[in-house]
């Protein structure tokens, strides 16, 4: 009998406060950080941060904290260093120089975690090509032991070093992913025009918002959905009838604050269902505290795949977890965000937005009659403009 122990990693979290992003912003960003670690299978144990006006160029943190950081890792025997932001490559090998322990960014981390949950061949290759962009760039810290001419006998090549070699196959590497890419691209194209006249509608939000979980519901199916960032990476498309109106709603990739540009271009066909959809519904996670950055950072990455003008709704999920303290009559201070109750935001966010804003819960199935309506309504407007003459209706 052989008995096997799963070590888990640990790994302490180093975020900056500078003038782009105060306190409790870091706060957030690094209890997003710390989510990641877990569900890429890691326990953070400690956090460490530094107020500074920009990053250090050579080693993201200033010498003083770095010190900081290698006692506390070299006591705790810690054996991995996660930064919220992107390394350059050069920071990336001074500190690894000077920590002598693993040390990842905010990037590495997201791209690990596409690369678990990559299920089928088209997210695999596009998780792939992400990694190896990411990857080019540094190679020198990856294979220093390598930097020396080869030689002895039948080593005698064209002179290039050992990481020249390396840059050249993952070169040749990144070219037939993008070769492959577009014959992904192509396939998608003919899968969408072959579908019926049917009205598009994508489902888009932050991460873990419940996307999956309301696609089920709607399509009464059965989407991997689990309470874990990124647990969907391949996009889903079901055929959904409410009442006698049918349409396409398609589950898609979360997105992320800091999200890699590689993912986002690699994920082109992926996000070319969003671009393609007639509808977009956007899942938020109404009881997140920094719900509103998060449909900011939805809206942003919106604008880079240029898919900002489409018709939104809004559906503001996990109403059955919200909370709010409730102000003493005796304090006099502005009310907050904290302060709040979940009638007064109903009605603040239905003002904000043009569209019909919905209040739900998907796993609690709260409202969801008057959300089924609401869509149906709105689905409806669509095909009769776009598909006058289809009497799927009628």
């Amino acid at each position: 009998m052989i008995e096997i122990t799963h070590i888990t990693e640990t790994a302490v979290l180093v975020g900056l406060i500078t003038f782009r992003q105060d306190e409790a912003r870091v706060h957030e960003t690094l209890d997003e950080l710390e989510f990641l670690f877990e569900t890429a299978g890691g326990t953070a144990v400690k956090r460490f941060i530094q107020k500074l006006e920009k990053p250090d160029t050579r080693t993201f943190v200033g010498s003083g904290k770095l010190e900081e950081i290698k006692a506390f890792i070299t006591v705790e025997n810690v054996g991995t260093v996660v930064f919220d932001d992107e390394l350059s490559p050069s920071q990336l090998r001074n500190i690894e120089k000077e920590l002598q322990c693993k040390v990842l960014d905010r990037t590495t981390l997201i791209l690990d975690i596409f690369a678990r949950r990559a299920r089928t061949a088209t997210a695999r290759t596009q998780v792939e090509l992400a990694q190896y962009q990411y990857l080019l760039p540094r190679l020198s810290r990856m294979w220093t032991h390598l930097e020396k001419q080869r030689g002895g006998i039948g080593m005698r090549g064209p002179g290039e070093k050992e990481i020249e070699t390396d840059r050249r196959i993952i070169r040749d590497k990144i070219a037939l992913l993008k070769e492959k890419l577009k014959d992904i691209d192509k396939q998608k194209i003919t899968q969408r025009s072959g579908r019926e006249r049917l009205v598009r509608v994508a489902l888009i939000g932050y991460t873990n918002v419940g996307k999956s979980t309301l696609m089920n519901l709607l399509s009464k199916s059965d989407v991997f959905a689990e309470n874990k960032l990124f647990a969907t990476l391949d996009t889903t498309v079901r055929k959904v009838v409410i009442d006698n109106l049918p349409f396409l709603l398609t589950d898609t990739v979360g997105f992320i604050r800091k999200l890699p540009h590689g993912l986002v271009e690699s994920f082109k066909s992926t996000l070319d269902e969003v671009r393609e959809a007639d509808l977009l519904l956007h899942v938020v996670d109404i009881s997140h505290p920094g719900f509103e950055d998060q449909i900011e950072v939805v809206n942003q990455t919106l604008s880079e795949i240029k898919a900002g003008d489409k018709p939104v709704m809004m559906v503001f999920n996990k109403v059955d977890a919200y909370t709010f303290v409730e102000k003493d009559e005796t304090d006099l201070s502005p009310a907050t965000r904290e302060n709040v109750t979940l009638e007064e935001l109903k009605r603040t966010w239905i003002a904000k937005v043009n569209s019909p804003a919905q209040f739900i819960s998907a796993t609690k199935k709260l409202h969801l009659e008057e959300f089924r309506n609401a869509l149906y309504r709105t689905v409806h407007d669509i095909h009769i403009v776009r598909y006058p003459y289809n009497k799927l209706l009628y």
